[in-house]
C-alpha cells in the first residue's frame, strides 16, 4: 500500500475536475488528481462537441477531455488512475483510500464526480449511445434540426428538453409511461400547446432499432393490458429525461446533499459544510449540467482552494 500527501486532492476528472488542475497547477499547489471510473466524464461519450468556446469547428468529447487533461499535465498535476472509495472528513489533514491500495493525506480537497444520467436500462441505449440517443437536449438538439427526435420522460426535464428540442426538431414526441404529466402545470401547457410536440401517454420503450445509426424506437402503448398495441416509431433522436444521479454515495452523510442527492455549496463559492472541502461541476449542479459551467465551477474551486489554504498558513 502506497501513502502519498498532497496540498489538494481532486476527486473525478471531467471539464470540473481538470479546470481545476489547471488552476491549481499555475498557482503551485501541485494537485494529485484521482481519475475514477470514467476518465474524462460524461464528455467521453459524446460524439460531436459544438458549444464549447475555443473550438469553432468543434471537437469531439473525448478529445476535447484529452486537451483538458494534457493542458493540466503541462502544467505539473499529477493525475492517476483510480477511484476513491472512502474519505476521513473527520479532521484535516482528510485521508482518502481508493481501490487501488493508495492512502492520500490531502490538505484540501475538490469533490468533481460529476453526476450519471439515468436510462431505461436497454441494450440498444448503449448500442446507439452518440449515434442517437442522447441524455443532454441543451448539448445535442442542434444535431436534430428539422428532423424527428423523441424524448422519454412525463417530469420538468422532460417537458424543458422537449420545449427546447421543439424550436430545432421538426417533430418532437414526448414519450411518457403515465397517462399524465408529473410535471408543473405551466410546463404542462407550454408543452400541450406546442404544435409540433405530440404526447404519447401510456407508453413505454420496448427497445430502439437501426442501422449504423438510430432510425426509430419499438414502443408499447397500455403495456400489459387488454388494449396493449405495440409499434414502431421512425425517429432520429432520443433523448433521455428522467433525472440524474450525482456521484456522492462515497461522500454522504458526511458531506451535506439535498434531497436528490446534490451536494450543497455555500452562496456562489463552492465550499461545503466541512471547511477545506470543496465541490465543482455536475455533481453540484442539478440546474445547468454543461460542460462550460462545470469548467467554471472548477475554475471557481481551484480559487477557493488557494484562498483557503493561504489564509490557514
Amino acid at each position: 500500500m502506497s501513502e502519498i500527501k498532497t496540498r489538494c486532492l481532486i476527486i473525478g476528472s471531467g471539464p470540473a475536475g481538470y479546470t481545476a488542475a489547471i488552476y491549481t497547477s499555475r498557482a503551485n499547489i501541485a494537485p494529485l488528481m484521482i481519475e475514477g471510473y470514467q476518465p474524462g466524464g460524461q464528455l467521453t461519450i459524446t460524439t460531436e462537441v459544438e458549444n464549447f468556446p475555443g473550438y469553432p469547428e468543434g471537437v469531439t468529447g473525448p478529445q476535447l477531455m484529452e486537451d483538458l487533461r494534457a493542458q493540466a499535465v503541462r502544467f505539473g498535476a499529477d493525475i492517476r488512475p483510480g477511484f476513491v472509495k472512502e474519505v476521513d472528513f473527520s479532521e484535516r489533514p482528510f485521508i482518502a483510500k481508493t481501490d487501488n491500495d493508495m492512502t492520500i493525506i490531502a490538505d484540501t480537497i475538490i469533490i468533481a464526480t460529476g453526476a450519471s444520467a439515468k436510462y431505461l436500462g436497454l441494450d440498444d441505449e448503449t448500442k446507439y449511445n452518440g449515434m442517437g440517443v442522447s441524455a443532454c437536449a441543451t448539448c445535442d438538439g442542434f444535431f436534430y434540426r428539422g428532423k424527428k427526435v423523441a424524448v422519454v420522460g412525463g417530469g420538468d426535464t422532460a417537458c424543458e428538453e422537449a420545449l427546447y428540442l421543439s424550436n430545432l426538431a421538426a417533430e418532437v414526441y414526448l414519450i411518457v409511461r403515465k397517462p399524465h404529466l408529473r410535471a408543473s402545470k405551466v410546463m404542462q401547457a407550454r408543452v400541450l400547446d406546442k404544435s409540433n410536440i405530440k404526447v404519447l401517454f401510456n407508453t413505454v420503450t420496448a427497445g430502439l432499432y437501426g442501422a449504423d445509426f438510430l432510425e426509430g424506437a419499438h414502443l408499447v402503448e397500455h403495456n400489459g393490458t387488454p388494449d396493449q398495441r405495440e409499434y414502431d416509431l421512425p425517429i432520429d433522436g432520443f433523448f433521455l429525461a428522467i433525472g440524474h444521479s450525482p456521484n456522492t454515495e462515497v461522500f454522504r452523510p458526511a458531506i451535506e446533499c439535498d434531497h436528490t442527492g446534490y451536494i450543497k455549496v455555500k452562496g456562489e463559492t463552492t465550499l461545503t459544510n466541512i471547511p477545506g472541502v470543496f465541490a465543482a461541476g455536475d455533481v453540484a449542479d442539478p440546474m445547468y449540467r454543461q460542460a462550460i459551467t462545470a469548467a467554471g465551477m472548477g475554475c471557481k474551486a481551484a480559487l477557493d482552494v488557494e484562498r483557503f489554504l493561504t489564509e490557514q498558513a
